[in-house]
Parts: structure tokens; C-alpha cells; sequence
């Protein structure tokens, strides 16, 4: 059983604001990836990326195997820039891209769009289905228009940006990178959240943040509910520096400023959940 070497400084205020990171002994990890040689930046496979070599192709008449496979045809021949024209929401396009891209959609996304990604920029002119970015590791993904539910879903790094309204679940079982919101978002956003951000700019639904452990949520519209072990924080002065930068990315604004966002984090009153007893589960719950 991996565990921590030692009890992170609750005092530092980079810690406040979700910027730890857990140092494990105890279990073997296989290192990929080494900031000191640089051939060891992308996957053994991965490709050359000329983001100059631009590519274009009609995908109306294609279904989602055939666009993905000429997506990845595409990036075998170099081409660093590719432009999908009506991909008319089909499911599960952009999936599996383990490398650099700049890749466009022009039009909508059915179901389970741009998931299992680790390192693309992805733009989306229309609407995205349901799962969206579905486990992302790296990159980034921004979509014009409205996202369906569990937006996010699992999400691991990132960034993830939708500039319409969400459904609900949205950043379910969280597990890093940052989602932001530029309108509503359901009920049930941030449900079971364990590391990350997620910043809804408009409303949010029922039940914000239930189950929670670890992670921030800013809001910056009403809640109709907080969830279960979410509970209002006090903003600082990294949180407003970082909020204002990261908007700024994706030329966003918060509507009454960041410093007035509502934060919502973790009580952590189920963190030992187990352990309880049976009367005191009752007052948590």
C-alpha cells in the first residue's frame, strides 16, 4: 500500500489554493518521462509536429472510425495543423491523440469527444455530447458553444473550456487539470472531485461538490445547493491572481470580478468515513 512520506504543510499557501502534490514510497513507478533529456519529452511513437504543415478534410460522408483514422493518417504524414470540416456530431471523434496537434472541428460532437488525449489543442466551433474529454491528461480543449453531461468526466490534466452552458455532472470523479464554465452547469458538478478546478462563471445546479475530497470549485452565479462535505471557503489573493490569469487564457471574465467568486472546497469530514461510527455517519450524511 503506497502511502505519504510525510503530512503536507496544511499552512503553505500554495497548498490552500490545491497547488500540492503527494510524494509516494512503497510502490514502484515506471518513469517515462524526464524533464532532462529531451528525448523523452513525448511517447517513444510519437510524431514530428510541424504546426505550419496545415491539412483539411470533408468528414461529412465519413463515419467516426474513417475521420479518426484519417486524423491519424494526417499526423503520420506531419501535417501539425488539421481541419475537420462537418463532422455533423458524430461520436467518439478525436479520441486517443497521444501527442501535439492543433486540431479544429468545424461544426459539433456527438458523445465521448476528444477522450483519452494527452497533449492536443482542440478547438470545436459547435457543441459537444455527453463526456466530453473524458479522462484528458494534457492539452487543451475549448468548444464555442453548449457541452453535454459528466463534461469532463474523470479529467486528469488540462484544460477543458466550455463558453456555453453545461449539463450536469459535470467534472465527475476529477482528478487534476482545470474545467472552466462560461455559463451554467448542473446539478451534481464536481460530484466525487479529488484534485483539480473547476470554475463555473455562470449558475450552478443542486448538490455542488457532493463527495468531494480534495480540489477547488469557484462559482461565479448563484448555487441552488451545496452536496454533501462541500462547504464555503474564504478566497486569497493566489486564488484571484491565478483566476484572473487562467480567464485571461481563453479571454474570459468573471462577472463581478474574480475576487468575488464563491470558493467551495472539501469539509473532509468523509475523508475517514470508514472509521466512523455508526451514529456519526448519520450527522455527517
Amino acid at each position: 500500500m503506497a502511502k505519504l512520506t510525510k503530512e503536507p504543510d496544511q499552512k503553505q499557501p500554495a497548498h490552500r489554493v490545491g497547488l500540492h502534490t503527494e510524494q509516494l514510497v512503497g510502490r514502484t513507478q515506471q518513469i517515462f518521462f524526464s524533464a532532462e533529456e529531451e528525448e523523452n519529452y513525448f511517447y517513444p511513437d510519437s510524431l514530428t509536429v510541424d504546426f505550419a504543415k496545415r491539412a483539411e478534410f470533408d468528414a461529412a460522408e465519413m463515419d467516426s472510425r474513417q475521420i479518426n483514422l484519417t486524423i491519424r493518417q494526417l499526423m503520420g504524414e506531419g501535417h501539425g495543423t488539421i481541419v475537420v470540416h462537418n463532422p455533423l456530431a458524430k461520436h467518439s471523434l478525436g479520441v486517443g491523440i497521444l501527442g501535439r496537434l492543433q486540431l479544429h472541428f468545424e461544426g459539433s460532437l456527438g458523445y465521448f469527444g476528444c477522450g483519452l488525449i494527452d497533449g492536443p489543442n482542440i478547438h470545436i466551433k459547435g457543441r459537444v455530447g455527453w463526456s466530453c474529454a473524458e479522462n484528458m491528461l494534457a492539452g487543451t480543449v475549448v468548444i464555442e458553444k453548449n457541452a453535454g453531461s459528466s463534461f469532463g468526466a474523470a479529467l486528469r490534466g488540462g484544460d477543458l473550456v466550455c463558453r456555453g452552458d453545461v449539463g450536469g455532472r459535470t467534472g465527475i470523479d476529477m482528478k487534476g487539470g482545470t474545467i472552466i464554465i462560461g455559463g451554467r452547469t448542473g446539478a451534481f458538478s464536481g460530484f466525487m472531485m479529488q484534485r483539480g478546478r473547476l470554475i463555473v462563471l455562470g449558475n450552478a445546479g443542486k448538490n455542488l461538490g457532493d463527495s468531494m475530497y480534495d480540489g477547488i470549485i469557484y462559482v461565479g452565479g448563484r448555487i441552488e445547493s451545496l452536496g454533501i462535505d462541500a462547504v464555503p471557503a474564504e478566497m486569497t489573493e493566489l486564488d484571484v491572481d491565478w483566476l484572473n490569469r487562467k480567464l485571461k487564457t481563453y479571454g474570459l471574465e468573471a462577472p463581478k470580478g474574480a475576487e468575488n467568486l464563491q470558493k467551495i472546497v472539501a469539509g473532509k469530514r468523509l475523508w475517514n468515513y470508514d472509521n466512523l461510527e455508526p451514529a456519526e455517519k448519520k450527522i455527517v450524511l
